[in-house]
């Protein structure tokens, strides 16, 4: 389907669709944004006395059952076979990993390394990528939890 087709099942123009989203990529993962702010909201807007790991998990968890919601499947496997799209996705994980670095070296409650919050940022972003395309995404995201919490928790100064 191209963008023509999507402004006429829309019944707008083309320059409508481009009004709203910069590129054909940017239709498909409509939601970059939001999912970008929340996982940063996971981390400064959380009460201080919060712990981090858990509140980030709990993001990651929602974020997945979006991915993985009844009727996903069509479009997890557009973006598979589109490189386009798979390169738009890549850029887009680079983008959240390294809002989400900011966010954890910029709180003030947090004691840890800018490369521990690299780090915790990149792992937290794979959990998503991960438990998408696996058979069992909670399991999925359980797992990493427990290695990033290990290694959070290694890290502390």
């Amino acid at each position: 389907m191209g963008i023509r087709d999507v402004a006429a099942e829309a019944d707008v123009a083309v320059t409508t669709v481009f009004a709203h989203f910069a590129s054909k990529e940017a239709l498909v993962f409509e939601r970059d944004q939001d999912f970008e702010q929340r996982l940063t909201r996971a981390v400064s807007d959380r009460p201080p006395h919060e712990p981090l790991i858990p509140a980030l998990q709990r993001e990651v968890e929602a974020l997945v059952r979006h991915c993985t919601a009844e009727g996903s499947a069509p479009v997890r496997r557009m973006i598979e076979e589109s490189p386009p799209l798979r390169e738009y996705e890549e850029s887009m994980i680079l983008r959240h990993a390294q809002s989400l670095a900011a966010a954890l070296t910029a709180d003030p409650h947090l004691t840890r390394s800018a490369t521990a919050c690299r780090a915790t940022a990149g792992f937290t972003i794979d959990a998503y990528a991960l438990a998408c395309r696996a058979d069992d995404p909670a399991g999925t995201v359980d797992e990493v939890f427990r290695m990033i919490e290990a290694a959070w928790e290694a890290t502390a100064l």
